[in-house]
């Protein structure tokens, strides 16, 4: 469990070059849980190569400096290694799908898999419901994106975000009350 003193997230002496120019210098800060960070700055000031790194575009050993989650230090080698540990980069710019319903977004490449395999719907809609509620969004889950606004679709980004998180959560204390039931 972490402690309140302890960051969320830490990123000490981050140094990143690209053929000789600096694009960060040794940025370090700290992250606490619940905190609400703005990174400003002009073009090239670097903001986006640091998320970048945080999200694993940029892989460990292609930068100096350390990232530590929780305490311990990590280190991604790409987008896959920071999403299984809960960090989801939101683009500015719109990544949905408007063909498809608002759970479909969210869910899109982390379906939701029930029986033999096929995808849950009734699953896939209950979360997305859940997730929707959580980023103040009261949306019908079967709703197709692109009936919906640019600031509704942007929610729905940040449920998709936030639903790496929830599945990893929901996926631990399930694999714990099996632990549990086979006892």
């Amino acid at each position: 469990m972490i402690s309140m003193a302890e960051p969320l997230l830490r990123m000490t002496g981050v140094t990143k070059r690209f053929r000789g120019v600096v694009a960060l210098s040794g940025v370090s800060i700290d992250v606490h849980r619940g905190e609400v960070h703005a990174i400003c700055g002009e073009n090239g000031a670097g903001k986006s190569t640091l998320m970048e790194i945080i999200s694993g575009v940029h892989p460990h050993g292609s930068f100096e400096g350390t990232i530590e989650l929780e305490g311990r230090q990590v280190a991604f080698r790409s987008l896959a290694d920071s999403e299984a540990e809960g960090i989801v980069i939101v683009h500015q710019e719109l990544a949905v799908v408007p063909q498809l319903t608002v759970a479909e977004n969210i869910f899109l490449g982390n379906e939701i898999l029930g029986r033999g395999g096929l995808i849950d719907w009734h699953e896939v809609n209950a979360q997305a419901a859940e997730l929707l509620a959580r980023v103040g969004l009261n949306e019908n889950p079967t709703t197709i994106v692109g009936q919906l606004g640019v600031g509704k679709q942007q929610l729905i980004e940040i449920a998709k975000a936030v639903s790496y998180t929830h599945l990893k959560k929901k996926k631990k204390n399930n694999e714990t009350e099996k632990s549990r039931d086979n006892k």
